[in-house]
């Protein structure tokens, strides 16, 4: 077995500690790895991109969804020729692990997810992106970001950007994670629940109110439950505002996996979406917001572009 690079990501303030219940069982399994720790986004990165060019042929991610993010976008800078020869792993360690749980890696074993990782079985998964054009200095400059998961617009990427605002008192201060899920939710009564939205599926062009839309590589969180990252398309779910009321029954209905049934839910599968508008809406990328994006943005997908360690 070739030595691993190993990226931490910790969920608290006291990681040393923290990697110890994972540093255990890679002593137990004889695993030969390298780690380094990095405390925010741009680690994550620096580190992922370091490792490739030191030609680590498997990198292991200890974090969540938006550190596996950081990941896929430093794998996508580089060659496909590079690409090619380096497997992607994850041991769930965040406060979201949604692409993990895709695949059935339990955050809670893990000796069984290190096993999985040791026996290296891949696939090489689609990764969708998001292509659009931000101000800087004046001048519009176009960007693209990647994805695993799924990409929200409106109401959904309004609540990640909440979940996030109070999970740093929450978690952080008060040293407790749930509370910030209650608080934030129960700060949705003050959000706007429509988002007047153009945009192209298919041949077909919406335009309207909308609550919130999802394009998804995967879940995307519940809200696009047939998506799978091996299709080469997009699931996509538009919301329409009925109501407060709706909104609950439509969480309930995703937490038990009728998402799809529900009345005010579209589905579509695509290749690409168009957006020509999205007035006021915030923009997440799994699970991460994105700068508000100026003008037209597309979002798409690139079939089998990465290889990932999977159970």
């Amino acid at each position: 077995m070739e030595k691993w690079g190993i990226v931490f990501c910790p969920k608290g303030k006291n990681g040393k500690k923290e990697w110890q219940k994972f540093a255990q069982v890679l002593k137990a399994k004889k695993v030969d790895y390298d780690y380094v720790q990095s405390v925010d986004n741009t680690g994550v990165a620096r580190f992922v991109s370091m490792m490739i060019d030191n030609n680590y042929k498997t990198i292991i991610i200890v974090g969540g969804d938006d550190d596996l993010n950081d990941a896929i976008n430093t794998f996508m800078q580089k060659d496909l020729s590079i690409r090619q020869k380096v497997s992607l792993g994850v041991i769930p360690n965040g406060i979201s692990n949604d692409f993990a749980k895709f695949w059935g890696i339990d955050g809670d074993n893990i000796s069984e997810t290190v096993d999985a990782l040791i026996r290296c079985r891949t696939r090489k998964i689609d990764i969708g992106c998001i292509h659009y054009k931000i101000e800087k200095n004046g001048t519009l400059v176009a960007c693209k970001r990647y994805f695993l998961n799924c990409v929200n617009i409106g109401l959904v990427a309004a609540l990640a950007n909440l979940r996030r605002q109070t999970r740093t008192f929450f978690f952080d201060y008060l040293g407790t994670d749930p509370l910030s899920y209650i608080f934030s939710t129960l700060l949705l009564g003050f959000q706007r629940l429509d988002y007047k939205m153009s945009l192209k599926i298919n041949d077909e062009e919406i335009d309207g109110k909308i609550m919130t839309v999802c394009v998804s590589n995967a879940r995307g969180y519940g809200q696009t439950p047939s998506a799978v990252p091996y299709n080469g398309k997009l699931d996509v779910s538009i919301v329409s505002n009925d109501g407060m009321t709706n909104f609950i029954e439509g969480a309930y209905m995703m937490y038990n996996k009728r998402f799809l049934n529900h009345k005010s839910v579209r589905p579509y599968r695509t290749d690409k979406v168009i957006f020509s508008k999205a007035k006021h809406a915030l923009v997440s990328v799994d699970s991460r917001i994105l700068s508000t994006p100026i003008g037209e943005f597309s979002i798409d997908i690139e079939q089998e572009v990465v290889n990932f360690i999977i159970p």
